[in-house]
């Protein structure tokens, strides 16, 4: 299996961080030996969270004030990746925990806030770092709604104000560890009689998991990522208090435009995804597989070239993926936009490109599926239609950020209905509002 050592310049990474990445790797072998019945019955991986929680990986980007490992975003990232190397669902559940801390700190750090934002912000994102740190606390935040990308358009699930607080009423797809967080991250928005949905008037509540009228509903039985169990989330009359809110009203549109690198964190997980598509390979062609003969392959030279061909496409996507995440900032750059799109696409494409020729390079015996590359392959499959970012949209973003000013792209053509409010437009530029 490969090291950071062998696709990062380690001169570059804080040795806080490869501690980290260490940590990982040592605990690997493990999450890579559960995945197969994780898979197989589209379970939750429970011991990999023990695992992580043990070793103090879930508070990674919470402030170092507040108990945390303090971790940029670019060094989460790092960290998701390395995770992603033996068990997708692992790696892609860690990330919906982490995205709540991440939003809670990044979003608070942002200059634009007022004193007053920051205040009332404060006390709030403190509690959520507490439940994190002190309790252990596991965060889901389920975003999708099915059929829309979820920064184009209001979000459906709704909040009405109640005597002491809100009552929120509405659903949410793919609510990744549905059954098994302590919290839930609801997006929602607050509706006013007479008024249309606004993405002004955007709402962040967290929910505990025995809140009433909070219902995990549906089978799991996807294509790959099983093990995320990401089932429907329905919400009927759930109370909730101003002591529930994430950041205060407002705060989410003010803020999540500016720093859009967050939008893209489900990357690291197929980085990983990548990674172990190319490391199979190597070690099914060296003979190397643990509880496999050992019998040497290498004396091919069509598979000898295909693993040349996996690693002339997992080097340049590493390189321009880690330097998008290495500069993730809030206000940032068009060129450091430019360069995230580029790098979300880029890795969503390469893992699931890397994992085919994986398949095509060992042959029919490696589609066992005693064998990993089964199980990397149809995980690498999710990435490309995730949203907010998928490969569709990140194509569409790309090319009117190239072929148009930053004061045409409103008047860009697109198709109807699509998603360009989530497209950055600089920062004097807020997001359209969705009609």
């Amino acid at each position: 299996m490969s090291t950071p050592a062998d696709y990062y310049d380690l001169n570059r990474v804080r040795p806080e961080v490869l501690a980290v990445l260490t940590k990982v790797n040592a605990l690997g072998p493990r999450f890579a030996d559960r995945a197969f019945a994780i898979d197989t019955a589209a379970s939750f991986p429970v011991e990999n969270y023990k695992d992580l929680a043990a070793e103090g990986l879930m508070t990674l980007t919470v402030p170092e004030e507040f108990g945390g490992n303090g971790f940029s975003l670019g060094e989460y990232a790092m960290v998701g990746a390395e995770i992603g190397k033996y068990c997708g669902a692992t790696a892609l559940t860690f990330n919906m925990h982490n995205s709540s801390m991440m939003w809670s700190r990044f979003m608070y750090e942002l200059p634009h806030l007022t004193d007053a934002d920051r205040a009332a912000f404060a006390p709030l994102r403190e509690r959520q770092f507490r439940r994190a740190v002190k309790e252990q606390g596991i965060y889901s935040q389920p975003i999708s709604e099915a059929g829309q990308n979820w920064t184009s358009k209001p979000a459906q699930t709704e909040c009405h104000k109640v005597d002491g607080g809100w009552k929120i009423n509405g659903f949410k797809k793919f609510a990744s560890l549905a059954g098994y967080c302590d919290y839930y991250s609801i997006v929602c928005t607050e509706r006013f009689e007479g008024i249309e949905p606004r993405h002004e008037d955007t709402m962040i509540f967290v929910v505990h998991k025995d809140a009433a009228g909070l219902e995990v509903k549906g089978d799991w039985d996807p294509l790959g990522m099983r093990g995320t169990n990401s089932r429907d989330l329905i919400l009927k009359d759930v109370f909730v208090s101003e002591d529930d809110l994430m950041m205060p009203p407002g705060i989410f549109i003010k803020t999540l435009p500016h720093y859009p690198h967050m939008m893209a964190t489900l990357s690291p997980t197929y980085m990983g995804v990548a990674q172990s598509a190319y490391d199979f390979t190597v070690a099914y062609l060296r003979g190397d597989l643990p509880n496999q003969p050992p019998v040497d392959r290498r004396m091919f030279t069509t598979k000898r070239l295909a693993v040349g061909k996996m690693y002339s496409i997992l080097a340049p996507a590493r390189a321009l993926w880690w330097q998008a995440f290495s500069e993730a900032q809030g206000f940032p750059s068009q060129a450091q936009v430019l360069r995230m799109y580029a790098a979300q696409y880029t890795v969503m494409e390469a893992a699931q490109e890397i994992a085919a020729l994986a398949i095509r390079t060992c042959g029919g015996q490696a589609m066992l599926k005693s064998l990993p590359l089964e199980r990397i392959y149809r995980d690498s499959r999710c990435g490309a239609l995730m949203l907010p970012y998928t490969s569709e949209i990140m194509e569409d973003y790309m090319s009117v950020l190239t072929l148009y000013d930053v004061d045409e792209l409103d008047s860009a053509p697109g198709d109807e209905l699509g998603a360009r409010s989530s497209l950055w437009r600089g920062p004097e530029h807020p997001p359209i509002a969705a009609e």
